[in-house]
């Protein structure tokens, strides 16, 4: 069996923050990913309140060491609501920059597999007008340059359970059941290496 490490890097969604079962999407796939056989190293790299660019600040640092070449080493990279986030008047990156950091990210991570999660709804209509949009640019760059993209905004932000698991959780990080449900789009995704 190779030795299969997969840092999945990004936000608190990435992290499983408000999950009471401490799993997160993250957990859920890589714990079915075992039940399959496939005993998966996982890092999560999920920072609170982290956008595109801090991520891609700490991309290289935190995957070079836990990915040698002498394994199966992967990136997952999941980000967006934080940037599209309205403070002091204005989104916290601006769009542009968003677009621009993913790719830097995706010109990195080409020496692995990589695959992009985008980001989710939240429980506001304004917000979620934002993450649409960036996610939609999210899923165009990453066709530009052949790399999977697992659309979470598309199937869930009519998903009405999806929107009661927010709503009790904080309105942008759902429940377990959320972190269950995010887990199933992901998981049912062609693109995921493990179904």
């Amino acid at each position: 069996m190779s030795d299969i490490r997969i840092c999945f890097v990004g936000d608190s969604l990435v992290n499983g923050t408000g999950d009471e079962s401490v799993l997160g999407w993250v957990g859920r796939l890589c714990r079915d990913a075992h039940g399959q056989g496939v005993p998966v190293t996982s890092y999560n790299l999920g920072v609170r309140r982290d956008t595109s660019r801090d991520l891609w600040r700490r991309l290289e640092a935190e995957c070079t060491p836990r990915l040698p070449a002498e394994c199966d080493g992967r990136i997952v990279l999941s980000c967006g609501v934080n940037d599209t986030t309205w403070e002091g008047g204005e989104t916290r990156l601006p769009f542009e920059e968003s677009v621009t950091n993913l790719d830097a990210m995706l010109a990195f991570a080409s020496r692995y597999p990589c695959l992009v999660v985008g980001p989710p709804p939240v429980d506001d209509d304004g917000h979620n007008g934002r993450i649409g949009h960036l996610s939609d640019a999210f899923a165009e760059r990453c066709g530009e340059r052949g790399v999977t993209f697992i659309d979470l905004f598309g199937p869930l932000v009519d998903d009405a359970s999806y929107r009661i698991a927010v709503r009790a959780g904080d309105g942008a990080h759902p429940d377990s059941r959320g972190y269950e449900r995010l887990a199933a789009v992901v998981g049912a995704n062609p693109g995921w290496w493990f179904r």
